[in-house]
């Protein structure tokens, strides 16, 4: 008696083992057409789709014009990986870059696997694909966690397991997109770094939050120096509140004064609103304050 032994999908484990995976293998000339499971076809670029779940959405345009010379000069090397949607129709799984820059080259026809997928697997295959070989930006691995539970109905907790990465960490990356578009465009653009967006976070208001977006553009403040400001802004130091001054009356006014020109010193005098106070008398030197003494003796 055979069973068919369920294994548990992780896509942390790597494309390559997805992809090698006989449950998304060709195995019939009826699905696949003249092909076979393992072979690799030499397919008509035109009859490739784009892949709908495509999480990156910026190419490095000279990393293209390269990797285009490259092609132009030696081939594609490495096939891309796509999966069978009708008769001569075909949907890219893996190897956008390839194929953007093989028709920039001007190539007809590409190597690829053909595979059979469905769309939760096509979504995480293109997520693996990108992760693993082409580094997304942070907004870019937010927006694709984020599909993948809207999309496959994960919680975080298994969104954890299948990418084998830490519930904190997928956490701190859904946390981005709270932030203000502003905020995201500057983190996709790399003007700031995501140290930076997560110390931004926890900045109460929105407004608060792009003036330091602002200060960190023009001043070039590290990670390190916005934490400090963003802590500053979430606990801003109590001011001591100031004694209420109370005026004196009108006959004692002059009293300062008066001592003062007598003394042939500085003299001040305080006063609250209980009526208790002081009377400072400055001096120099001991000659002063002989002076002084002298004076009060009389």
């Amino acid at each position: 008696m055979t069973s068919n032994k369920s294994t548990k999908r992780v896509l942390g484990r790597g494309l390559d083992a997805i992809l090698s995976s006989p449950d998304t293998d060709i195995t019939s000339k009826d699905i696949s057409g003249n092909y076979v499971a393992g072979a690799i076809a030499e397919l008509e670029i035109d009859l490739i789709e784009a892949n709908p779940f495509q999480p990156r959405s910026d190419f490095d345009q000279l990393m293209l014009d390269e990797l285009s010379e490259s092609i132009k000069a030696q081939g594609v090397i490495q096939p891309i990986t796509v999966r069978k949607m009708g008769r001569d129709q075909y949907q890219l799984i893996a190897g956008e870059r390839r194929l953007k820059a093989s028709k920039m080259a001007g190539m007809e026809k590409i190597p690829a696997f053909i595979r059979v997928a469905n769309d939760e697997q096509m979504l995480e295959l293109a997520l693996i694909e990108n992760i693993h070989r082409q580094d997304l930006n942070a907004i870019e691995v937010a927006i694709s966690y984020k599909r993948l539970m809207d999309e496959c109905e994960l919680t975080q907790e298994k969104l954890s397991e299948r990418l084998g990465k830490s519930r904190s960490a997928i956490t701190n990356y859904m946390r981005l997109l709270k932030l203000p578009p502003e905020i995201q465009i500057a983190l996709r653009d790399a003007s700031i770094s995501m140290g930076h967006a997560r110390a931004l976070i926890s900045v109460e208001e929105e407004s608060d939050q792009l003036k330091v977006l602002k200060k960190i553009i023009i001043e070039g403040l590290s990670v390190r120096q916005v934490e400090e400001l963003v802590r500053k802004l979430n606990q801003p130091e109590k001011e001591t509140p100031k004694s209420e001054t109370v005026k004196l009356p009108e006959e004692y006014k002059e009293l300062p004064a008066r001592l003062s020109e007598s003394l042939g010193t500085k003299v001040s005098m305080k006063r609250n609103n209980k009526g208790e106070g002081s009377i400072v008398i400055r001096f120099k030197s001991n000659k002063e304050l002989d002076k002084i003494v002298t004076f009060l003796k009389k």
